[in-house]
């Protein structure tokens, strides 16, 4: 996103909106950096308390209870006004950040991420459901569009300030700052969200539903974390937790479509327009978030480059995100109609996929531009399909339609990386790698473990030919990246054209 575009546009909007806009985005960025800026640091809280088993938790966890929590929030919010709900999440999240900070195990510091992730999930969802609030549709593409500027800019500055702080303070601090970024923004929020509107009506918690949507989420995700960290459906615990899910969920839906007041209500499934705009985000976001895992172990595997400069492989993406949500929140604004921006996205991101498919890794230009254009299909597609989610249903249904979008992307990101990680494994079997680490490949362990130990167990001509075989791996599985993304085109081709609700 241009920042000059940027800057003029914030200094067109109203004051107050202003004063609420910057509120929400330093919660949107605090939630955001938290899940970028812990991965760095992992070795040396591994390190220090000598626990490899719950390493990966750390980040798990924390994702997990966000994802739980998007819906809860949304319905509370709904029924209490998303002020006392704003609060809270930002609040529990910076208590949270110091329980991390003052964690003396491993088990105390997987339990303080689950408490983060529960405060994170008020701030993401309750943040856009705000702006819904007091924006009207046909406004809210380009307010969308600076959200997605704080996550482009977590996925930069997160690695870059956790390496910094691991190294030359320590790990600890990869969550104290969040103290004084996290007081300034329940001050602010504290001061700026007075004037949101308040339901009047009574309301009635659905106590059942919000216990069975949170066991069968949990399990759902648990279950996808195995997979993605290398355990097949054989997997006994994997089978477990994927039956416990397809039960609970089911059950969860036969209670909601009875439920007085209903956590998630069924009818929003009848709405044939928010049902596609949530397939187009789940699809993007498998793509986005696998990508962001996959794209740097693949530059570094293949030209032997180190863990810093694969992560500035991410940048062009991180750029062309804002620069995409600017675009179609302008366009969006200007034309009313959101279906052509997501249409032109869904179109780009197979397209790019493909074409970093045959692209060298080491060719620097080429990568950046097909990744920025990535970036860009991705940033023309969340913020869009959220305003034509909150466009297509009722005021009194706004909080939990947003928080389903968000669940979606949840969802998508982490079935995305479940899905392609296993997918990467079992190509690894029938490559070079297979042969020298077979066991690693049958058992448990993430796919970039595997690659990195298989590669430096190799030198000279075999390791050449690895990286050979190694290239046309991941070529087979961005093809497959975008035979996916055919999906989410293919939803957004199916969505109805409809016009945003007026600027008055």
């Amino acid at each position: 996103m241009p920042s000059g575009s940027v800057l003029t546009s914030l200094t067109q909007t109203p004051p107050a909106i202003r004063s609420i806009l910057f509120a929400l985005m330093m919660a949107v960025f605090l939630s955001a950096l938290d899940q970028t800026i812990v991965a760095v640091s992992m070795p040396a809280i591994s390190a220090q308390f000598k626990d490899v088993e719950l390493l990966a938790w750390v980040i798990s966890a924390y994702m997990v209870a966000l994802t739980v929590a998007v819906p809860i929030y949304g319905k509370l919010g709904d029924l209490y006004g998303r002020r006392k709900l704003m609060l809270f999440g930002l609040g529990l999240f910076t208590l949270a950040s110091l329980f991390c900070g003052w964690a003396q195990s491993m088990e105390q510091l997987v339990l303080a991420r689950v408490l983060q992730g529960i405060g994170a999930g008020g701030m993401v969802s309750v943040s856009q459901a705000i702006i819904a609030d007091i924006v009207p549709p046909r406004e809210r593409g380009r307010y969308q569009g600076y959200f997605s500027s704080m996550y482009a800019v977590a996925s930069v500055a997160g690695p870059v300030l956790g390496g910094l702080m691991t190294e030359y303070l320590s790990w600890r601090w990869v969550f104290l700052i969040n103290l004084p970024l996290g007081i300034a923004a329940l001050v602010i929020a504290w001061r700026t969200l007075n004037g949101l509107p308040i339901p009047q009506r009574k309301p009635v918690i659905d106590y059942l539903g919000t216990v069975l949507m949170i066991i069968g989420l949990t399990a759902l995700l648990l279950g996808i974390t195995e997979i993605g960290q290398g355990h097949g459906l054989d997997n006994r615990n994997v089978r477990t937790l994927l039956g416990l899910a397809i039960f609970t969920l089911a059950l969860f839906v036969w209670y909601e479509r009875r439920a007085p007041e209903p956590l998630l209500p069924m009818h929003l499934f009848a709405n044939r327009s928010a049902v596609l705009c949530w397939c187009t985000v789940f699809f993007t976001s498998f793509q986005a978030i696998s990508l962001i895992v996959l794209m740097p172990l693949r530059y570094q595997t293949i030209t032997g480059g180190g863990a810093d400069s694969a992560a500035l492989h991410l940048l062009p993406l991180a750029m062309g995100m804002p620069m995409g949500a600017y675009f179609a929140g302008r366009r969006t604004a200007l034309t009313g109609r959101y279906k052509p921006l997501i249409l032109t996205g869904a179109l780009l991101m197979p397209l790019s996929i493909l074409a970093m498919a045959f692209t060298p890794a080491d060719s620097l230009v080429l990568m950046s531009l097909f990744m920025v254009l990535t970036g860009i299909a991705t940033g023309m597609q969340f913020p869009t399909s959220l305003v034509g989610t909150q466009n297509s249903v009722t005021p009194k249904d706004m909080g939990v339609a947003t928080s389903t979008t968000n669940l979606f992307r949840s969802l998508g990101g982490a079935v995305g990386v479940a899905i392609m990680s296993a997918l990467l494994l079992a190509m690894l079997q029938h490559t070079g790698v297979g042969r020298l680490d077979a066991a690693a490949l049958g058992g448990e362990g993430s796919s970039g473990s595997v690659l990195l130990d298989s590669l430096n167990a190799a030198s000279g001509p075999a390791l050449e030919s690895l990286r050979v075989e190694l290239a046309m791996t991941f070529r087979h599985l961005l093809m497959v990246s975008a035979a996916v993304s055919l999906l989410g085109l293919a939803a957004a081709w199916a969505m109805p054209n409809n016009l945003l609700r007026g600027r008055e």
